[in-house]
């Protein structure tokens, strides 16, 4: 298994690119079931979870094919394969994406219970009963979802849970009631950018939507959908962990191709931590030096701060001056990561759903251990920061959603090398 060993202190410089976005590529490629002919989809990031999808899809009889260029061409070749595999689905848990498209093009689904991040109690309720509303028989059966319609029909569905409305069954349950008869009205719909983007895919498609990133969307549904060239939306999560990585080595990093309206959150929780990005159209600009202080961050649905990124803040706190609180309305238990920056010397307190931040002025490398996805990129960017070397394990996490990570630390200065572990 490898690791990144990372030797802290210095400050990033340079350009990069910011890739497009996995959690919008990952149901999109998923609604590629439920339509005829050959798909072209550009700025797919390789990611171990894309690299999933296509797995599955390929599993579900769809043909995909992929170039150099981050284009991926996807085509079903029959509708007989409904079955998606466990020793698939538990690695990711966006595989249960294509439990409403398999629904709505081959009338019935079996698909395994989801995997994925080990960030807390997730469960697919909402996703259930949405397509339930819609006119599915469904149970569970030894560790797989079993779903059947004759016909999906258009039904009014509330998609509200504890912790906020849910971006994967929003779009579970849109790419199912897309090819519904009638009208389906969707409320406290997730509006996050990535659902919106797959929305937008669907309309391309031939999809009738209204109401996309409000938490009310009305579908009209149609007999098909058509195959079209689509380009996928850059990722905001890769692009403000840049960011954070900027900010806390006190570097020079300008991050390209990416959608600066997807970030206003995240730009006000910096600017209230000290930092004060250059925005412009399409590109953004961390630079200089910048006294940080303490600040309160919260954690909300979209269009509040993503809980994708609490991690990474948390991080960036760790050497702001004061007593900063980071808190997660979304997924209450994020928190693992916290226990391994104490090993790096950061000072916190977990208090519920929040941890408490006391500034200390050094981190010092040392060996820690991701414990899911946002969590190993928030250990990055204190390794990044700290004083001697960081060793991190179980990197796998990170190739879940960071296109190149080694290669774009290294084009900015970072002193970064992926080691076997021993």
């Amino acid at each position: 298994m490898d690791q990144l060993k990372i030797q802290g202190g210095l400050k990033l410089k340079g350009t990069i690119t910011v890739s497009g976005a996995k959690n919008a590529a990952l149901p999109i490629m998923a609604a590629c079931l439920a339509i005829p002919g050959r798909t072209i989809l550009e700025n797919i990031p390789k990611l171990r979870d894309t690299n999933s999808m296509i797995q599955l899809l390929t599993q579900l009889d769809v043909k995909v094919e992929q170039t150099g260029d981050n284009t991926a061409i996807l085509e079903p070749q029959s509708n007989q394969i409904s079955h998606a595999d466990y020793d698939l689905v538990r690695t990711m848990r966006a595989s249960v994406c294509v439990l409403g498209p398999l629904l709505a093009s081959r009338g019935e689904a079996c698909v395994s219970l989801p995997g994925g991040c080990n960030i807390g109690h997730r469960p697919i309720d909402l996703h259930l009963k949405g397509l339930a509303a819609l006119g599915a028989d469904i149970s569970i059966r030894q560790g797989y979802v079993h779903a059947k319609a004759r016909e999906l029909r258009g039904a009014r569905i509330f998609l509200g849970g504890p912790q906020g409305s849910t971006v994967t069954g929003t779009c579970n349950v849109m790419s199912a009631a897309v090819l519904a008869k009638g009208e389906t009205i969707i409320e406290a719909a997730a509006c996050e950018p990535e659902v919106v983007d797959l929305g937008n895919f669907l309309q391309a498609s031939g999809a009738h939507i209204e109401g996309l990133g409000t938490p009310t969307i009305t579908i009209q549904g149609v007999e098909e959908l058509r195959a079209i060239k689509y380009r996928v939306i850059p990722d905001r999560i890769e692009a403000a962990t840049w960011m954070m990585a900027a900010a806390i080595t006190q570097g020079d990093v300008t991050l390209e191709s990416l959608r600066t309206d997807h970030l206003s959150a995240v730009f006000h929780a910096l600017q209230r931590a000290g930092i004060v990005p250059e925005i412009m159209s399409d590109s953004v600009r961390i630079s200089g030096t910048h006294q940080m202080h303490p600040a309160d961050i919260v954690a909300l649905p979209y269009p509040g701060f993503p809980t994708d990124l609490q991690a990474q803040m948390t991080a960036l706190m760790t050497l702001t001056p004061g007593i900063s609180v980071v808190t997660d309305r979304v997924f209450p238990d994020r928190f693992m990561h916290a226990a391994e920056l104490m090993r790096m010397g950061a000072r916190l307190r977990r208090d519920g759903c929040s941890v408490i931040i006391d500034g200390v002025p050094t981190l010092s490398g040392a060996h820690v251990m991701a414990s899911d996805l946002r969590a190993s990129a928030a250990l990055i960017i204190a390794a990044l920061a700290a004083q001697g070397e960081t060793i991190i394990r179980r990197i796998y996490h990170l190739e879940r959603g960071y296109e190149n990570l080694t290669g774009k630390l290294m084009s900015l200065g970072a002193d970064v090398e992926r080691i076997k572990e021993t």
